[in-house]
């Protein structure tokens, strides 16, 4: 599946520059759209139906990889509010290292380190102290991870 601007860039190589190539792209999307090959709501909501289920990624992470994609915002925020409307962040955060076999830190360094796969995975940074906490890291090596993260802590 790909988005109508996924397509379009792709096509964009294959026409001949100018006017006659961009009437060419139009009328392929017109017909894929007609009969319901491409449709970016469908492509979002599968999307993010499988980062949710399968790869377990935050909210965060599946809205940058919509936007990277061409998704319109007001579709990605409704198809994100559907989807993890009913999910428990830590929860989710939590199956994420499972699948992904991270264990608990037992060094600064690992800490770190699971921290930063925490964030780019898609989630809070208060979800990621609140784990973190929990797995009994002691306070100066979360002290320490304040100057790492971009956001403010959620407490």
């Amino acid at each position: 599946m790909r988005t109508e601007v996924e397509l379009r860039r792709l096509m964009q190589t294959r026409v001949e520059p100018g006017e006659r190539g961009q009437a060419v792209i139009a009328a392929v999307v017109a017909r894929l759209k007609e009969y319901g090959y491409l449709n970016d709501q469908s492509f979002a909501e599968t999307y993010t139906r499988l980062r949710h289920e399968n790869e377990k990624l935050g909210q965060r992470r599946v809205r940058q990889n919509l936007q990277q994609k061409g998704i319109a915002s007001a579709l990605i925020t409704e198809t994100l509010e559907a989807r993890y409307a009913g999910t428990d962040e830590e929860a989710l955060a939590r199956q994420y290292l499972d699948r992904k076999r991270i264990p608990k830190p037992e060094s600064p360094k690992e800490t770190a380190r699971v921290l930063r796969r925490l964030v780019s995975a898609g989630f809070s940074t208060g979800v990621i102290y609140k784990i973190l906490r929990q797995w009994d890291v002691p306070d100066d090596t979360l002290a320490a991870l304040d100057n790492l993260s971009d956001e403010p802590r959620e407490e």
